[in-house]
């Protein structure tokens, strides 16, 4: 019987044989198939598939066995803390958006890379980038590759102590890499027309329940295999596995792990002696294969979007250019949802929809950082957060110590206690009429959704004003964010952008691991760390970038959002 290892690496990752040499030795191990699946490169895939064309040719003429190499990947991914690897079967690693998610992937591991060659650097090893590069050539670059490094300079008299003193997860020299989640390595994988497997589950030592809960959201965004039959699996571990995968109708699939000498004692097609993948696996995966490629559609969640305006969406000139428009079309057409989310009040929020003529189905509109969400198809608030009467009041009288300029908000009107600098400056784009009375209190007949302080000249005054207000905030459970260097926003601790976000899936039934959330100010982070998949505007604060999961090529003046939006519609 023909036997398959459809888990397998190369020294294109943290494997020590070449794709070539693993070619020659999956024929002598007396496979039909194997598929290279490298850690977050594909590098290596040409040389293996070059390899087999070659001795195919070679035995095909002689009567002799051939063998086939799928080209795959394994995804390094986050979730709830845990590092899950999501595998890609037959991908295809030439289009030019997996070119560009790759990419995408080489930009962090280098930042990243870079700072730990600074830490270490500081703390007495002295290493730069360059020569981690140079010493291991064409090599996508771990922390195996430092271990070694400092074992071969005479930093560490074992790879143990590199790992356990300096450079393993909590230690002085490690810096974490921001990671995809799984659902979108198996989103990436779904694009680039592969075959998206959860890899060695049992290796994240979840509970049942816990990767119960995990494959179920996998498969509502397209996960089609399991990795059921693995190295360190017993007899009863792989029938728990195969009995999961059955629960939510994936494929069984396969693989040793196989690393070279790198993992001591585990082989190719064996495992650690007793592994057997029969062909009658990739037999299975290759027609579930032929049922997705004739159901393209079946395989696409509905997805949420929800973006800022300023700073985001807009441009400088608070327009949004053709090409964004495009994508934006396309992406409610696809059958996913809009959602325009802003610190402005939400007729404001409006009143952009209105002249940008967005009127595209699915949209909803977000305003007071998430205080208030109205549905646009049925011309209703359909959600509501506020600030007490009582809070608002107080909020108002210490601006008034301060000397700070604050407004406030009914459902229509601005209301502010006079007319001045920072009020005119503040409505230069904000078009919400304005109710002007000494005792704003006297206006409102429900609390407000959000206050804003607003001071031009001073920082420091607005700071001091902030820090005044901050014990207080934190008794009453409220949010104090600045949302540009001039504006300094209060609105409940039960509201904010990250909220609205839950709050509107959990109201269109939309798992919020499906949303995407793009943004580029403080008052953004919670929703950036809310949503599925964060992005963060290139010409954003440093907060979001280091929350986000992906970071625009593009800034806001040059269609940033509508590039990194495409690859998701």
């Amino acid at each position: 019987m023909n036997i398959v290892d459809l888990h397998v690496h190369s020294n294109k990752s943290d494997g020590s044989l070449s794709p070539t040499e693993l070619v020659t030795y999956a024929l002598q191990k007396g496979l039909s198939a194997f598929a290279l699946t490298d850690h977050d490169t594909t590098d290596g895939i040409e040389e293996a598939l070059e390899a087999a064309r070659c001795i195919n040719a070679q035995n095909k003429n002689a009567s002799g066995q051939t063998i086939e190499v799928i080209p795959g990947i394994e995804f390094s991914s986050e979730y709830e803390g845990k590092d899950i690897h999501v595998v890609g079967l037959y991908i295809d690693y030439k289009s030019d958006f997996f070119r560009r998610r790759l990419q995408n992937f080489v930009n962090g591991r280098t930042i990243r890379n870079r700072e730990m060659c600074r830490r270490l650097t500081d703390y007495g090893f002295p290493v730069t980038y360059e020569e981690l590069q140079s010493e291991f050539p064409n090599c996508v670059i771990t922390r195996s590759h430092y271990a070694k490094f400092m074992l071969n300079h005479g930093y560490t008299k074992t790879l143990k102590e590199a790992f356990d003193r300096y450079i393993g997860d909590g230690c002085p020299c490690f810096v974490p890499r921001k990671k995809i989640t799984p659902m979108r390595a198996v989103e990436i994988i779904l694009k680039a027309d592969g075959f998206p497997v959860l890899a060695h589950p049992l290796l994240y030592h979840l509970s049942s329940a816990k990767l119960d809960e995990l494959v179920c959201l996998l498969k509502k965004m397209g996960l089609q295999g399991l990795e059921a039959v693995y190295s360190t699996h017993d007899g009863s571990d792989e029938r728990e596995m195969r009995a999961l995968a059955a629960k939510y109708d994936l494929c069984i699939s396969g693989g040793s792990d196989f690393h070279g000498n790198a993992k001591p004692g585990l082989d190719l097609a064996t495992g650690y002696g007793k592994l057997f993948i029969p062909q009658e696996i990739l037999d299975k995966i290759k027609e579930r294969r032929k049922w997705m490629n004739a159901h393209p559609g079946k395989l696409l969640p509905t997805k949420i979007l929800f973006t800022d305006l300023d700073g985001t969406l807009l441009d400088s000139g608070k327009q949004i250019s053709p090409y964004t428009r495009e994508v934006l079309e396309k992406w409610v057409q696809a059958g996913h949802k809009l959602a325009l989310c802003s610190g402005r009040d939400v007729n404001s929020v409006k009143d952009v929809k209105s002249y940008l003529h967005l009127d595209l189905p699915n949209m909803y509109v977000i305003g007071y950082n998430g205080g208030q969400i109205y549905d646009c198809t049925k011309g209703k608030t359909i959600h509501r957060t506020a600030l007490t009467l009582t809070q608002t009041a107080h909020i108002l009288e210490e601006a008034e110590k301060h000397g700070i300029h604050v407004h406030t908000y009914t459902e229509t009107n601005i209301v502010s206690p006079r007319q001045d600098e920072e009020l005119v400056y503040y409505r230069r784009v904000i078009k919400t009429p304005v109710i002007i009375n000494p005792n704003v209190m006297d206006v409102l007949t429900q609390g407000p959704c959000k206050c804003i302080g607003i001071e031009l000249k001073d920082p420091e005054k607005m700071e001091n004003f902030r820090l005044s207000l901050l014990p207080w905030a934190q008794e009453e459970g409220v949010s104090m964010l600045y949302s540009s260097s001039y504006y300094l926003e209060f609105f409940p601790a039960a509201s904010g952008k990250g909220a609205a976000v839950k709050t509107l899936c959990r109201l269109l039934g939309i798992d919020p691991h499906f949303s995407v959330a793009v943004g580029d100010a403080q008052n953004d982070l919670s929703m950036i760390e809310a949503a599925g998949m964060g992005i963060a505007m290139i010409n954003g604060c440093n907060d979001v970038k280091m929350a986000a999961t992906t970071i625009t090529a593009y800034d806001n003046d040059h269609d940033g959002l509508a590039h990194a939006l495409v690859d998701l519609i």
